[in-house]
């Protein structure tokens, strides 16, 4: 039905009749001649429609926004003056000779051919509409190089592509899972994959050596910008390395697709930071580097101070007091002080003390802040030093439990950052490591991963498994960018008396460990080699090199914040006769407005 694609004819084609399809864009009437910006997926090209072909100019004139048409022409080069350097086509046009109406369309709910402002859920709701505006074709586009670049490189360097299964075992890996009724197993569910962990695992006992795959993966969790319930990740595992083989692989992977689809040299070899230097310095295990705030250790100085709320966290082991400062912070006024104090309260700070730096040289005289009064002059001078503020800066505090303070700053840091025009205009990548392998939670009252339970922790940490787990730090690595986690790996466990212990450790009786993970423990024992590997986020990675806000704008068919498809309107109920196959018996939900009547 076509000779070539709208935005692939050009001035090498000049006298030739070329045939395109696709949708009008836009129609405009000039003088009795009629032009059609006409559209498709490679860009758009001017149709001229002349009087003189009472045919073609007759469609032409009745052809309205989105119509789907069929146009035979001959290219030609467009008047001197007139050319279009913003179009790959825009040194010709087509003169039509004949136009063929292959279908019409009702007006669209939004125009495509504008600028306009349209709600999200309008654009979700008619997807098919929202992907045919020029930069969200753009958009998937670029993904697809994306993806091809990241598969060809995988492929160049000895992996294989596996595909792992969809229906598989529910098992506890962090988030919740999405549970699929079994009809032949009647009370028994599959689970839909968080990710391929442990089938990549029994890949490497198999023998295969490097596997990757562009795998979808679910998660029941709450959701955000960056989050959604089914996403798409990289998944990548190998077998005989160590973090430095598989580092340096990933890394120069990386490099390669910023090089290849931006044109954009990031640093060789990539900086690395510890997990317990980003926390210190910026509150965050993916620090963005392009803001230059780090949040300053003061605990010391906070100690013997008369001020509760200071020395209290000061003296707690698992405290911390920190300071942020802003330089020209103290134009801040005080309704933007009480917002970025409601902003940490998401984190859990119960307030946000601050000090105006108005004359360093003017000692404490120069300073103003609520606080100034529970401080004695010497730790006062001390702060201002330690912070190194100056005279228009603005410095910030933190008092509470360790995650508390390095959430609630951390997040503050970045948002004062993008607030007062602070972010640089360049890529900052990052590998964060030595992460611990537990952290505690007071609320379970028992170690949890910090990663996830098959992380192998350093050989030369493994006696801290029986004698201090906290002190045990993992052989995990995450790649950040701009403050993105793009992708998190580690070395796995491979031998099974380890694996048993880390189960042990994470409350997870021998019992359950067999029922849930018994298939792996059991391929452990069979010659498992040492193996290690990473997953990135196919999405987030699209999102970062677009520009795009959100990753809902990288994906075809994306959910809302609240999991649910405007488009299809899933989820949705089903009928009585497939609950019956599948052995499910909804219960009715309580009505909240009789219980209330009740409690009344």
């Amino acid at each position: 039905m076509r000779s070539h694609y709208c935005g692939d004819v050009n001035e090498t084609l000049e006298g030739q009749t070329v045939t395109v399809a696709g949708w009008m864009h836009r129609r405009r009437d000039h003088g009795g001649v009629i032009f059609i910006d006409f559209r498709d997926r490679e860009g758009l090209v001017q149709i001229v429609c002349n009087p003189e072909d009472a045919e073609s100019f007759a469609i032409a004139d009745r052809v309205r926004s989105e119509y789907v048409l069929q146009v035979e022409g001959e290219v030609r080069l467009r008047p001197e003056g007139s050319d279009n350097s913003d179009l790959k086509s825009g040194k010709i046009e087509i003169v039509a000779k004949r136009i063929d109406i292959l279908n019409s369309s009702e007006t669209p709910p939004f125009p495509l051919s504008e600028q306009a402002e349209v709600s999200e859920d309008v654009r979700l709701r008619h997807r098919y509409i929202d992907l045919r505006r020029p930069e969200m074709l753009q958009k998937l586009r670029f993904r697809s190089q994306i993806t091809r670049f990241l598969r060809n490189y995988l492929d160049d360097n000895g992996f294989l592509d596996i595909e792992t299964p969809i229906l598989t075992k529910a098992t506890p890996e962090g988030a919740r899972d999405y549970l699929v009724p079994s009809r032949t197993h009647a009370g028994d569910f599959f689970a839909l994959p968080q990710s391929p962990q442990l089938f990549k695992q029994l890949l490497m006992v198999s023998g295969m050596d490097r596997y990757y795959q562009v795998v979808r993966c679910f998660r029941d969790e709450d959701l955000r910008a960056d989050r959604q319930p089914e996403f798409t990740q990289l998944d990548v595992e190998t077998s005989f390395v160590e973090e430095e083989d598989l580092m340096t692989m990933m890394e120069d992977m990386i490099r390669g697709v910023f090089a290849h689809s931006l044109g954009e040299s990031l640093p060789n070899p990539f900086p690395r930071m510890t997990y317990a230097e980003a926390m210190a310095r910026f509150g965050s295990d993916k620090p963005d580097l392009r803001i230059d705030l780090e949040l300053v250790e003061i605990s010391d100085l906070m100690k013997s101070v008369d001020f509760k709320v200071f020395s209290g966290p000061a003296q707690d082991e698992k405290g911390r007091v920190a300071a942020l400062r802003v330089p020209d912070g103290a134009s801040l006024s005080r309704k933007q002080i009480d917002d970025y104090t409601k902003y940490v309260g998401i984190y859990g700070a119960k307030g946000l003390a601050y000090i105006k730096v108005n004359d360093i040289d003017n000692g404490r005289e120069g300073l103003q802040s609520p606080i100034l009064k529970f401080l004695p002059d010497d730790v006062v001078t001390a702060i201002m030093q330690r912070t190194g503020a100056q005279t228009g800066d603005l410095v910030f505090f933190g008092a509470d439990k360790a995650n508390i303070v390095n959430e609630a700053l951390g997040a503050l840091r970045v948002k004062v950052g993008h607030d007062l025009d602070m972010v640089k205009r360049d890529w900052q990548p990052l590998w964060v490591v030595a992460f611990p392998m537990f952290e505690w939670d007071d609320k379970a009252n028992r170690w949890m991963a910090l990663h996830h339970p098959f992380t192998a922790p350093r050989e030369s940490d493994i006696d801290l498994l029986e004698s201090d787990p906290g002190k045990c730090l993992s052989r995990a690595y995450d790649m950040v960018l701009n403050g993105t986690e793009l992708g998190g790996g580690s070395m796995r466990i491979h031998r099974a008396a380890v694996q048993s212990k880390v189960f042990e450790l994470l409350g997870i009786s021998e019992q359950e460990a067999d029922d849930k993970f018994g298939f792996l423990l059991e391929a452990l024992k069979f010659g498992c080699p040492p193996h290690g590997g990473l997953a990135f986020g196919l999405d987030r990675l699209a999102m970062l090199m677009t520009g795009s806000a959100s990753i809902r704008d990288v994906m075809a068919f994306p959910k809302t914040q609240t999991a649910a498809c405007l488009l299809t309107d899933a989820p949705s109920a089903v009928n009585e006769t497939q609950l019956k196959e599948l052995n499910i018996r909804l219960r009715k939900a309580p009505n909240l407005s009789d219980n209330a009547a009740k409690g009344a």
